[in-house]
């Protein structure tokens, strides 16, 4: 059977998409909660494909072509697959985010205007590594009624294979081609000069692969480029408070673009503070980088500028001492990524001025940087981590990938009745109503 081309699957899946969005919240959940039955049924099926993935990169990890962080990410186990079908069951619960009437306006008797939620379309989504993204973007794509292109990458071929014909297999009673997958490098290059046929471009990877797709396309694109999260440790921290959280951000999975790559400490609480959390660093294998005044205090490598613009994905982390607020938010507006950054203090008046100095797509207070993802936020699930101001920030859920259509219904008006010197004057008048 021939290869179909990338134009044949995106135009397929244009077709689907009109018919996606006519399709009931019922059908979309119903097909959804098949998708997790039959990840639960064939869990033996992907470990065994996602083995030979992990066989492959642990080789080329040892030739230096990949990261330890890629190859984490790439890992799939029993465990991650109940989380991955926890998360498909937990996207088919939301709320249907489609036809809801964000405003309702009467524009004059009988003649009334609704705003009203509607899928994008068809999303294009070009990923690394990370197995369970394909499903994450597919579950999330059916729920708001999107057609889906999934692009993974060439390291999870095996395990992406697999996975996507669980969800064909399990989607067949909805249109057909909602949901395509292309695996070569040059379809690529061909959707993304696909502006007339594709609405939305979401890259997930690392900041040269997003840049690469930025660059290179004239579709709307959703990402971020870089996840260089900071916890900043204020004066007036709860010390066990500090520990945990810094120690949560760097540790729990520092793979991810969630996780703390720098932490900042104020010099008032510094000599008590960071020999407790390096001796927590240090049991898990945390790998410290500080500056001069750290280094006076604890044994770490030093810190270069170059540390501090970076994103390691890895557990490694380096650390800054800074003499005031305005310090520490100085040093996160100059190399941070906006993505996600974190205050640990009991003062609520320095934790708002915090929150307020930022432009980051997340600011929290008291609280790991880890919480930064659309399940924890209860979104079901997300797409991705958008770092941009238009449109969707921060953890990209249900509402992120809908947009809205204007109703006007009326009872035969026209434009004249309301031009000219005896033009009549629109109502304007807002209503609580929906349809």
């Amino acid at each position: 059977m021939t290869e179909k081309t990338a134009e044949t699957k995106v135009g397929e899946a244009q077709t689907a998409a009109l018919e996606l969005a006519k399709r009931s919240d019922d059908e979309r959940s119903a097909a959804l909660r098949s998708i997790a039955d039959a990840i639960d049924e064939r869990h033996d099926e992907i470990l065994e494909a996602n083995e030979v993935d992990v066989r492959e990169g642990e080789k080329l990890l040892e030739d230096g072509e990949y990261s330890q962080a890629l190859v984490d990410r790439l890992k799939l186990s029993p465990s991650k697959l109940e989380s991955i079908t926890e998360m498909v069951r937990s996207v088919a619960e939301q709320d249907d985010p489609l036809g809801k009437t964000q405003t309702a306006r009467k524009l004059d008797e009988d003649l009334e205007l609704y705003k009203r939620t509607v899928p994008i379309g068809v999303i294009g989504t070009i990923f690394e590594s990370r197995p369970d993204a394909l499903v994450q973007i597919a579950a999330l794509s059916m729920k708001s009624g999107n057609a889906v292109i999934l692009k993974g990458g060439s390291e999870a071929s095996e395990s992406n294979r697999v996975l996507f014909d669980i969800i064909r297999d399990a989607t067949a009673e909805m249109p057909t081609g909602w949901a395509q997958q292309i695996e070569a490098r040059a379809d690529v290059d061909a959707i993304l000069e696909m502006d007339d046929s594709i609405d939305l471009l979401m890259p997930r990877g690392s900041s040269e692969f997003v840049s690469y797709i930025q660059d290179n396309t004239s579709i709307p694109v959703l990402g971020h480029t870089e996840g260089i999260c900071h916890v900043y440790v204020d004066r007036d921290a709860d010390r066990s408070m500090a520990v945990d959280v810094a120690y949560d951000a760097k540790v729990q999975y520092p793979a991810v673009c969630n996780a703390v790559e720098t932490l900042l400490v104020h010099e008032d609480v510094a000599e008590a503070f960071l020999p407790e959390i390096a001796a927590e660093y240090a049991e898990a294998g945390v790998e410290l980088r500080g500056d001069e005044a750290t280094q006076e205090i604890i044994d770490v490598e030093s810190a270069t500028a170059e540390d501090w613009a970076t994103e390691y994905g890895d557990l490694i982390l380096s650390i800054k001492l800074v003499d005031s607020l305005d310090d520490a938010i100085g040093h996160i507006t100059t190399y941070g990524s906006k993505h996600t950054e974190s205050i640990i203090t009991e003062d609520t008046d320095r934790a708002s001025e915090f929150m307020r100095s930022l432009d980051s797509a997340s600011v929290f207070h008291n609280a790991s940087t880890r919480f930064a993802d659309g399940f924890r936020f209860g979104l079901g699930a997300e797409v991705g981590i958008s770092t941009g101001k238009i449109h969707a920030r921060g953890p990209v859920g249900l509402e992120g990938i809908t947009t809205y259509q204007y109703y006007l219904e009326g009872d035969g008006q026209v434009v004249g009745t309301y031009a000219g010197e005896d033009a009549k004057e629109f109502l304007h008048e807002d209503v609580d109503e929906t349809r």
